[in-house]
């Protein structure tokens, strides 16, 4: 096959990857005159970064041991059906506050009618405060209904 039969982006393609080519055989004869460079000379603080000693570090280790760890709170949202119409969520954040600290409390309002849709949701700031509020007041009596309680769940669409 005769070079005259090529396309010329063929042509192109191939002027190209020579180039490539010889751009990186200067740069390979270029480090080979530039020679090794200098190796920089370190002490130990600069490879260990401060780190503390090993004794140090074990009696860091058992003090730690000693002390009482505290457990993060996770959050918890709540479910909370059969509200009556005058239920608030003031009146929500009150009534579950007597078990732990809410961290929101919020009642759902029909968007046209303004009237409240019987539910809201409640978030606790520790799941355990959440099971007992669960516990407590399912069932709870407020203004002539009984709450319904459960963990809210991810509406599906």
């Amino acid at each position: 096959m005769s070079r005259g039969n090529y396309s010329a982006g063929k042509r192109e393609r191939e002027a190209e990857r020579a180039r490539k080519k010889q751009d990186k055989a200067n740069r390979r004869a270029h480090r080979r005159e530039m020679g090794p460079g200098e190796i920089p000379v370190v002490d130990v603080t600069d490879i260990t970064g401060g780190l503390p000693s090993i004794e140090q570090a074990m009696s860091n280790m058992e003090r730690r041991a000693t002390e009482g760890r505290a457990a993060a709170t996770i959050p918890v949202r709540l479910f909370v059906g059969s509200l009556g119409d005058e239920v608030s969520g003031e009146l929500l954040r009150e009534l579950f506050e007597e078990i732990g600290p809410v961290v929101e409390a919020v009642v759902v309002f029909d968007r046209d009618t303004r009237r409240s849709r019987g539910f809201g949701f409640v978030t606790m700031a520790d799941r355990k405060d959440a099971a007992r509020a669960i516990d407590e007041l399912h069932g709870y009596e407020l203004h002539g209904r009984r709450l319904a309680g459960n963990v809210a769940t991810q509406r599906s669409r």
